[in-house]
């Protein structure tokens, strides 16, 4: 069954990316290892220069889970200035998923 939404749509000059979980897109199932690298994952997928983000929204079923998400944004965002970033603990994510990220960047 196709997805009823978009994972990004570029609209006047921005990119809004969302539902990224860390799957893999020809299996539709996790990327294998650790929270960690299912962030780079979504970090690598974005459709634009990761120095172009400008907001970030990271979602996570458990805080803890803050340490991996930290160490791979500080891996990807090495410019500044840095984007900016909300990090939020939730009840529960699609698909039992650990974490998923929201992004806004330029085109």
């Amino acid at each position: 069954m196709p997805p009823f939404m978009s994972q990004s749509v570029t609209c006047n000059g921005f990119v809004f990316a969302s539902r990224s979980l860390g799957l893999d897109p020809e299996s539709d199932e996790f990327v294998a290892g650790s929270t960690y690298d299912r962030a780079v994952t979504v970090l690598e997928s974005a459709r634009t220069s990761l120095s172009k983000v400008i907001k970030v929204n990271i979602f996570l079923s458990k805080i803890y889970y803050i340490t991996e998400v930290n160490k791979a944004c500080a891996e990807f965002f090495v410019g500044d200035p840095k984007p900016a970033r909300s990090c939020v603990a939730v009840a529960e994510l699609p698909k039992g998923a650990e974490m998923e990220i929201e992004l806004v960047a330029e085109a």
